[in-house]
């Protein structure tokens, strides 16, 4: 590869007054695979062993939702909101066809895109999410955790790993990886967290017969999540693969809502074998 996660220039594609930050790289040919990024998260909260894995065999494009980091705009309130932005972003890019890979509020948008603009959609990767009207976990220190104005290295431990030994060393190594890049993508405002909290709350309520949605997302489907996810239950997980027709589920052992990041190579390996089919 020419460019990788670390090297590849930050880009801006405008649609509807909205400047979209992207970056592309990896193979120049082939169904290009979109990352869609956890909450508050943006471009340089993916993983290297991720992005530049996946770039191997095929073009891998992060982007930056309306209103966060270094895309412009207003941040969407509703998960639809946010899909409708990325589905208008792939179609100024001139892309007729994608593959969406879809990371906690990722998840929840990438299942909407599917639903909502079918044609547009050629796989799907869903990890670390759940289907609309969900469960939820009540614990309260997950919102206080998850809140916090700047998130730190202790904030991830404790939401995206176990607290094993092994789970807590995988964390620290990712954090490492994660700040390799010099020009790192700002992080995203106190807006970007009211809005997509909001978007959130609107995602946990039910909208018609509970799930029906699901049964209309044609496309194949890999979930993947971590043996307990305390942000979004692994039981979710396990929904989404009983009503999307066309799915497949992976759980990652001593793992937690970033079992994408404690298990990189291993994630890596089943998408790509997944993408490959």
């Amino acid at each position: 590869m020419s460019e990788t996660h670390v090297t590849a220039s930050t880009q801006f594609v405008e649609a509807d007054g909205v400047h979209f930050a992207y970056r592309r790289f990896g193979k120049q040919t082939g169904t290009p695979l979109l990352f869609l990024q956890h909450f508050r998260g943006g471009l340089d909260n993916w993983d290297p062993l991720v992005t530049d894995g996946l770039a191997q065999d095929r073009p891998v494009i992060l982007v930056d939702y309306a209103g966060v980091a270094s895309s412009t705009g207003k941040n969407a309130t509703t998960v639809d909101g946010m899909a409708d932005g990325i589905a208008t972003f792939v179609k100024m890019l001139g892309l007729t066809q994608v593959d969406l890979l879809g990371f906690s509020i990722g998840g929840f948008v990438a299942q909407s895109v599917a639903y909502r603009y079918p044609d547009l959609v050629r796989r799907l990767i869903l990890t670390g999410t759940g289907p609309r009207a969900g469960e939820a976990n009540p614990d309260p220190k997950i919102l206080q955790v998850a809140g916090n104005p700047v998130p730190t290295e202790d904030d991830f431990l404790f939401l995206f790993f176990s607290p094993s030994k092994t789970s807590q060393a995988a964390d620290r190594s990712f954090w490492t990886r994660r700040h390799l890049r010099q020009d790192q993508d700002p992080p995203s405002s106190i807006e970007t967290l009211q809005a997509q909290a909001a978007a959130i709350g609107d995602w946990r309520e039910p909208k018609g017969e509970l799930y029906a949605y699901l049964k209309n997302i044609r496309q194949p489907t890999l979930i993947v999540n971590g043996h307990t996810d305390i942000m979004v239950p692994t039981v979710n997980s396990f929904i989404l693969q009983q009503y999307i027709p066309d799915a497949q589920l992976i759980v990652y052992p001593d793992s937690g809502h970033g079992s994408l990041f404690q298990y990189p190579e291993l994630f890596v390996s089943h998408s790509a074998l997944f993408l490959d089919a």
